[in-house]
């Protein structure tokens, strides 16, 4: 069996996010669904940081996390709306998108999508239009079927109606579909880029060691990160390829791939410098946090993380990317990917590249290099919270998703 990571483990606590349970029936179905989880976390409903393992040698800086939104069920992501400081939009792996009031007061239901759920699978991505305000559209990544057939659908969305908060959302066409062979592994993160197309990224396909060999295929879009142009599709399909995309004229390659070598990016953001960041979900001993380029080969799955797995000494490395940050099993077993902070609240964190582990609850921040050499984090501190997703608002604080108990928090200053 391959070990859980990332959302495989959102079949087990399951019932941990419904809005029903009291604070201490929300504890028992946390640790009978996920025991290991929340027995390294700790009481999910006392808010309150751990600092232990390689952590205690690092530098510390001292945060708070507030919620801002809660109720909700198996919340994947949450995207603030372009134009609406304090409207964020909800996704529930289950195929709920809505929209909460930052402050929890009001919240509702925009759509209810048809969507696969079996362990990794869900409604799993959102990303807005770089031109919302005139476009009003987005793109909703997610899992279904088709012709008996599980697959990954990136569809463009379009709202109606003056307020992101009671609106209209209606889809406008399927921009890509990829069968998935297992349901793990799918990926299923989206977000645009400073150049103005829709990056995708998906995993290795699943189960466990890349048994398809999609890592290292450069012709499949599994183990890859896609470049897209939804603005100008053309006949046959929901997009165009971007004429300086790396592998546009290369022999065994798909012109869409951006780079290749993944093995399950989860979450991936934008620096203010427009480089991609990528967290990428190892198997057995490593996570990994990737500096994403051209052109790239992240290595998967000849390398997990720094280190040589198939074979498992002696690997070749010749044009391989190392990662800026890899972390083991004392520290975690599911990386979630961040975003960089841009916080007035923290200023300490400001600059950093805010992300987590989404089995142990740790949290770090991590300076970025100018290219792409190592480089070490300060510690956050370990957190009774499964983080499934991070957000920035339009002021630049940083918020996290809490899968397991169905809440979006955010980071702030710790008080006296």
């Amino acid at each position: 069996m391959n070990r859980p990571n990332t959302l495989i483990r959102a079949i087990t606590v399951a019932l941990v996010a419904t809005a029903s349970l009291s604070c201490e029936a929300l504890k028992r179905s946390a640790v009978k669904a996920y025991p290991q989880a929340y027995e390294a976390q700790g009481d999910p409903t006392v808010m309150a940081p751990v600092l232990s393992g390689p952590d205690e040698a690092r530098r510390v800086v001292a945060i708070a996390l507030t919620q801002v939104a809660g109720g909700f069920t198996q919340p994947t992501a949450a995207e603030f709306v372009p134009g609406e400081p304090t409207t964020l939009w909800v996704l529930e792996k289950t195929g709920a998108l809505k929209w909460t009031a930052v402050d929890g007061a009001a919240s509702g239901t925009l759509a209810s999508l048809d969507v696969t759920t079996s362990s990794e699978q869900g409604l799993l991505g959102l990303a807005f239009h770089p031109r919302f305000a005139d476009t009003r559209r987005f793109v909703l990544h997610y899992t279904t079927r088709k012709a008996g057939v599980d697959v990954s659908r990136v569809e463009l969305w379009e709202a109606s109606g003056e307020s992101m908060r009671m609106t209209g959302v209606e889809p406008v066409r399927v921009v890509l579909e990829l069968a998935q062979p297992y349901a793990n592994h799918n990926g299923g993160h989206v977000a645009f880029g400073p150049d103005g197309y829709l990056y995708v990224g998906f995993g290795d396909g699943g189960f466990r060691d890349d048994p398809g060999l999609n890592g290292q295929n450069g012709a499949t879009w599994l183990g890859a990160m896609l470049r897209v142009d939804v603005d100008a599709p053309v006949a046959g399909r929901g997009y165009a390829v971007p004429d300086d995309n790396p592998f546009i004229d290369t022999a065994g390659f798909a012109p869409e791939v951006w780079a290749i070598g993944l093995r399950n990016p989860w979450r991936y953001a934008f620096d203010p410098k427009g480089r991609l960041l990528v967290a990428d979900v190892g198997q057995d001993l490593y996570e990994e946090v990737d500096v994403v380029a051209a052109g790239d080969n992240l290595g998967w799955n000849v390398r997990e993380g720094r280190h040589c797995f198939a074979p498992k000494q002696g690997c070749a490395t010749q044009g391989l990317v190392e990662p800026i940050f890899e972390y083991g099993r004392a520290e975690g077993q599911s990386v979630t990917g961040g975003v960089v902070s841009l916080s007035t609240r923290v200023p300490a964190l400001a600059g950093r590249y805010v992300f987590g582990d989404f089995v142990s609850g740790r949290l770090w921040a991590l300076p970025l290099p100018d290219g792409v050499q190592a480089v070490e984090p300060v510690a956050l501190g370990k957190w009774p919270i499964l983080p499934s997703h991070f957000a920035r608002d339009a002021a630049g604080e940083v918020y996290v998703v809490d899968f397991g108990a169905g809440r979006v928090l955010r980071v702030d200053a710790q008080g006296p």
